[in-house]
Formats: structure tokens, C-alpha cells, sequence
């Protein structure tokens, strides 16, 4: 036969196991009484009628959540496939166990259904440039939506757009060329400055007769002196070179 001090002992753990909770900082416990709810306790030791009162533990931190990657077609008709991350918490514990069966479930959900409304709603090059506006308008749609959980939704980022095979190519060739386009500009613009630097040299030599002739004399000596070979000029006076050129 059993001990009666032994099964006494063994009562009377399960009674104060099932009486007496100690809830963390971020805990609160949603508490019901024959299924009413009477209201929230916590953080810290608290006391329950064995029997009569139950309790629903709800964390207060902030939850990191990914949405699954979504098969979404844009409003150009272009098949993407986007992921992207929700941080929220739950703002009302009461809301968020009596309002709706699971609150993390259910904001997984509304999550993964609005992204492909919203991001659907734009073109391919609005996606791409406009990843802020998106994600603001994910944050405050989703906020709204869970509002009546008891939920705050605090920041929505998209994480990833990876596109079509055929359309990555498409736009690497469209950089490419948009490259080779700023290079060529680049380089006219080089050769027009380099233009008027020659314009503005000639019209200098022409007014200075003198500074040609010590031009002319310097590029006489650079081409005579080389490594291993020995030129030799015979300057002919510049005006006497005028006057034939002028017959």
C-alpha cells in the first residue's frame, strides 16, 4: 500500500505546481477564471485558484518572422519570386489570445498574402528602384490588419527579388550597353576639350612667329636623341619655309 505522507507530499507539489507560476520581464499570463477572462498578471511570482483559474502565457519581445519565398507576378507581367522578414510583437496580450486563435500563425499568413497583393501592384523597375516605399506600404497595411489581434507590426524589409533567367540577361545587357554608352560620352567629351586646347595652343603660336621656331627647335632635338641611332637636322629658317608654301 502507498504511504499516505508520500501521495499527501506528492498533492500538494502538483497543487502548488499548478498555484504558483513565476513569469519572466517579458512574460504576461492572461488569466481565466471558469473561462472568463478577469485580467493580466505578471512579471514577477503570481498566485492561482487550483481548479478555477487558468493562464495563457504571451512573450512581449519582438518577433523576427521570414515570409517564405512568393511566387509573384508584377504589373508588367513579370514572374518573380520574393521573400522578405516582419518584426513585430504583441502590443495587447489580451487581444492576442482571445481575439484570434493564433496570433503568429495568423500574422504568418496576412504576412505572406499581402506581400504578393503589394509587390504586385508595381512594375519591375518600380520594385527594383522603390524598395523603401514598398516596404513602408507592406508595414502599414500589415499594421492595420493586425491591429484588432493585438499585434504591433514594426518594420517589414523585402529581403530578396530574384528574377527569371532570360530577364537577367536581358537587363546585364541592358547595363552593358548603358556602360559603353557613358564611355563613348566620356571620351568625346575628352577629345572636345582636348580640341579646343589645340584651337587655343594654335592661335597662341600663330600670334608669337617665335614661339613656333622654338617649337619647331624642340621637337628637332627630342627625335635626334634615341637610344642606340643618331639623327641629324638641317633647320631651314621658318620664313624661308613661308614663302615657298605661300607660291
Amino acid at each position: 500500500m502507498y504511504n499516505p505522507v508520500f501521495l499527501f507530499v506528492i498533492l500538494l507539489i502538483i497543487l502548488l505546481f499548478n498555484t504558483i507560476k513565476i513569469l519572466r520581464e517579458y512574460e504576461r499570463a492572461v488569466v481565466f477564471r471558469l473561462g472568463r477572462f478577469t485580467g493580466l498578471r505578471g512579471p514577477g511570482l503570481i498566485i492561482l485558484i487550483p481548479g478555477i483559474e487558468k493562464m495563457v502565457r504571451v512573450d512581449l519581445r519582438t518577433v523576427t518572422m521570414d515570409i517564405p519565398s512568393q511566387d509573384i507576378i508584377s504589373r508588367d507581367n513579370v514572374t518573380l519570386k520574393v521573400n522578405g522578414v516582419v518584426y513585430f510583437r504583441v502590443d495587447n496580450p489580451e487581444k492576442a489570445v482571445i481575439a484570434v486563435e493564433e496570433y503568429y500563425s495568423a500574422t504568418a499568413q496576412i504576412s505572406q498574402t499581402t506581400l504578393r497583393t503589394v509587390i504586385g501592384q508595381y512594375e519591375l523597375d518600380e520594385i527594383l528602384q522603390h524598395r523603401d516605399k514598398i516596404n513602408a506600404s507592406l508595414q502599414e497595411i500589415l499594421d492595420e490588419q493586425t491591429e484588432p489581434w493585438g499585434v504591433k507590426v514594426s518594420a517589414v524589409e523585402v529581403k530578396a527579388i530574384d528574377l527569371p533567367l532570360d530577364m537577367q540577361k536581358a537587363m546585364a545587357r541592358g547595363a552593358q550597353a548603358e556602360r559603353d554608352k557613358r564611355a563613348k560620352i566620356i571620351s568625346a567629351e575628352g577629345e572636345f576639350e582636348a580640341s579646343k586646347k589645340l584651337a587655343e595652343a594654335a592661335a597662341v603660336l600663330d600670334a608669337q612667329p617665335s614661339a613656333i621656331t622654338l617649337r619647331y627647335l624642340e621637337t628637332m632635338q627630342n627625335i635626334s636623341v634615341g637610344e642606340g641611332k643618331t639623327t641629324t637636322f638641317f633647320p631651314l629658317p621658318i620664313k624661308l619655309m613661308e614663302s615657298l608654301f605661300h607660291k
